[in-house]
């Protein structure tokens, strides 16, 4: 917690008072893989912030092909913002893919927040404006570039996550098959 606690204070003021709330709402949370923090159908008021570990969230289509929307590793925050925002049901599945450390916050006690101490909000900004623009470059390359090209991409932002990440996971957020992912790991290893 301290070291969220840091996080905030880097990019806010944060008062004793909203320090001390902040803490009151939270709770930490070891999470053994295979967890599914969220499942899809459900009601969902949790927002979760990765301590260590991976998460990732995924849907599951009308055929039964899993998409993955994100991984979230050490200091990401995941969620299924759509039903939380809009008060449906969830589309997305959480799960964690190894052994994580989890802080989980009611979405309402975070909204709570943002009123009672408005200097919060100007922190919660910042992460929706990177996430904003996260998902809009996705977004982007999977319109742009090529298969290889995103996973380069994905390499350099998600690091180490092939040795925990199944390749059907990995090859589902990039939108190609297992079989692509395959062909483009061997044209690597040529290289």
């Amino acid at each position: 917690m301290k070291e969220l606690i840091k996080k905030i204070k880097d990019q806010i003021q944060l008062s004793i008072e909203a320090e001390e709330y902040f803490i009151s709402i939270s709770k930490e949370k070891a999470v053994p893989k295979g967890t599914i923090l969220i499942r899809q159908g459900q009601i969902v008021n949790k927002i979760f912030f990765v301590k260590g570990g991976c998460l990732r969230s995924y849907c599951i289509d009308k055929s039964g092909k899993e998409h993955t929307l994100q991984f979230a590793i050490k200091n990401w925050w995941i969620s299924d913002y759509i039903a939380i925002y809009s008060n449906d049901a969830a589309t997305l599945t959480v799960e964690c893919l190894k052994d994580s450390s989890i802080i989980e916050f009611s979405s309402k006690d975070l909204d709570k927040m943002f009123t009672r101490f408005p200097e919060f909000e100007a922190f919660q900004r910042g992460n929706l404006k990177r996430h904003i623009v996260s998902l809009q470059r996705r977004i982007l390359n999977q319109l742009q570039l090529s298969a290889t090209e995103r996973y380069d991409l994905f390499l350099e932002q998600y690091g180490d996550i092939e040795q925990y990440a199944a390749n059907y996971h990995i090859a589902s957020y990039l939108g190609i098959t297992q079989q692509s992912l395959s062909r483009i790991r061997v044209e690597k290893a040529k290289k």
